[in-house]
């Protein structure tokens, strides 16, 4: 006499199966019964004047007009601020054998940069300078650099 081909497993996953189809099943009739429940309208969601999300849609009557051009679509631009040409600071560090150091604004007590192909006369640490300011690869570098 054989044994049967069928398993304590094989019989429960079986049962799942079955159990997984017959939900699947129930599911399908509610929708068919109940229309309204699902679709578009279950999914959409509205925001109210305040920001918060919710499932009414807004009262057309307190819609407010917007004029179009009041619309900034971009980031808003910048007012240039008129920044003195020439500015005066002391030079912080200097290292003439590399040929470069940093001079320290007295106004912002900002650092610049400054390159030895920046100055117009000889520069020692501490001395007072007059400076411009350019845009280098890295940040604003101090050029045409001269002793008060």
């Amino acid at each position: 006499m054989a044994k049967s081909q069928e398993t304590y497993n094989k019989k429960e996953k079986e049962k799942k199966r079955l159990k997984k189809r017959q939900d699947k099943n129930l599911k399908m009739e509610e929708r068919k019964s109940n229309p309204t429940a699902s679709g578009l309208d279950a999914m959409m969601a509205y925001v109210d004047e305040n920001g918060h999300i919710s499932d009414t849609p807004p009262d057309p009557a307190t819609k407010k007009k917007i004029a179009l051009s009041s619309i900034e679509i971009s980031v808003p631009k910048r007012v240039e601020e008129e920044m003195p040409a020439v500015r005066v600071g002391r030079i912080d560090f200097f290292n003439h054998q590399k040929g470069f150091g940093f001079i320290k604004e007295n106004e912002t007590q900002e650092k610049y940069f400054v390159h030895v192909h920046g100055l117009l006369q000889e520069v020692e640490e501490g001395n007072a300078v007059s400076f411009e300011l350019e845009r280098g690869m890295k940040g604003m570098n101090a050029v045409r650099v001269k002793k008060i």
